[in-house]
């Protein structure tokens, strides 16, 4: 569901945005009646970003596109339920610099999400957690200047374990 409300287009709705309605309302269906306000009741979603979506599900073409979709047999799978260890890394944020050896940086980022946190391609005050990979960027200075915590892939692996 997340992937299909970011390939919809919808103006400031990014990668995270689109995986936080998706799992706020569990159905494209309750995303398409959603009230501005309830929009703005979502953790990160302002008043910019829910007048958009408001907005954009208002249209009679957009909503027919996505019954178009729907009809020609696309499947809008609800967003996975969290692993069994709950929401453990909730609120948590994480950056990843360098290349991992057990997950590609996209399966880390869902895994963090799955657990509640949150992935950032950049570092910054708010950065909880740098895991560090083989070769890293820059990432690693400014960790070290704002004291973010750093750890390997090791402990990051025990942490989403």
């Amino acid at each position: 569901m997340s992937r299909l409300i970011y390939a919809l287009g919808i103006r400031h709705v990014g990668e995270e945005t689109a995986i936080d309605l998706a799992n706020y309302f569990l159905s494209i269906d309750k995303l398409k009646k959603a009230s501005k306000e309830e929009l703005e009741k979502i953790p990160d979603i302002g008043g910019k970003a829910s007048e958009s979506i408001y907005n954009w599900f208002r249209l009679i073409k957009n909503q027919e596109f996505v019954e178009n979709l729907i009809k020609a047999g696309v499947k809008i799978l609800p967003p996975e339920n969290p692993p069994a260890g709950g929401r453990k890394l909730e609120e948590k944020t994480f950056v990843l610099t360098g290349s991992l050896e057990a997950m590609t940086r996209s399966e880390a980022e869902k895994r963090i999400r799955l657990l509640g946190g949150h992935p950032s391609g950049s570092v910054s005050r708010q950065t909880d957690y740098l895991v560090l990979g083989k070769n890293p960027s820059s990432k690693l200075e400014k960790a070290k200047k704002f004291g973010v915590k750093i750890i390997g892939e090791k402990e990051f692996l025990k942490m989403i374990g």
